[in-house]
């Protein structure tokens, strides 16, 4: 059985909220479930799937707890590490950088020797530009609560599906 570590940050909470959310659907202890700026080495080391979920901010921009929890994670060794990401992001007003914050951890983290799981099919969405999109689908999960809260519920269970589908046996 895979050790699994939820890694969130939040402003306003919104992501924090979706966190223990998808804590809960993959039976994740509420223990297991950390900010990015409280992020340590050790707890790192200790899980085999981290989670990780980021709002976008302004123009595109990481969540500020990430850019700790971003420089601990290059310090680690993930070379066997599975990591989902999942972020939430305002397609409207923001449609040509819906969800960025999972882009931008993508990139941090490509070169790590972790192995990304998790991605999410475009369709459904509607956005004008994401730098989450790679090679025509979402590097993780995106989740709009101002104008499609509706969804998230439903899209957060087919994600964990798919998660645990593509865990199972490793």
């Amino acid at each position: 059985m895979n050790k699994i570590g939820v890694i969130y940050g939040s402003t306003t909470g919104t992501t924090e909220d979706i966190a223990y959310r998808i804590a809960d659907k993959l039976n994740v202890p509420k223990e297991e479930v950390h900010e990015a700026s409280k992020l340590n080495e050790a707890f790192i080391k200790e899980c085999d799937v981290l989670v990780m979920g980021t709002s976008t901010w302004g123009a595109g921009e990481l969540q500020d707890d990430w850019y700790d929890g971003v420089k601990v994670l290059k310090q680690a060794d993930l070379s066997h590490k599975f990591i989902a990401l999942f972020g939430c992001g305002d397609s409207d007003s923001y449609s040509d950088t819906f969800c960025d914050g999972i882009g931008i951890l993508y990139e941090d983290l490509k070169d790590t020797g972790c192995t990304f799981i998790g991605a999410t099919d475009t369709a459904g969405y509607t956005f004008d530009s994401s730098v989450s999109v790679i090679n025509g689908k979402f590097i993780g999960l995106p989740l709009d609560e101002v104008n499609e809260d509706n969804k998230t519920e439903e899209r957060i269970t087919q994600w964990v599906g798919r998660l645990k589908k593509e865990l199972d046996g490793k």
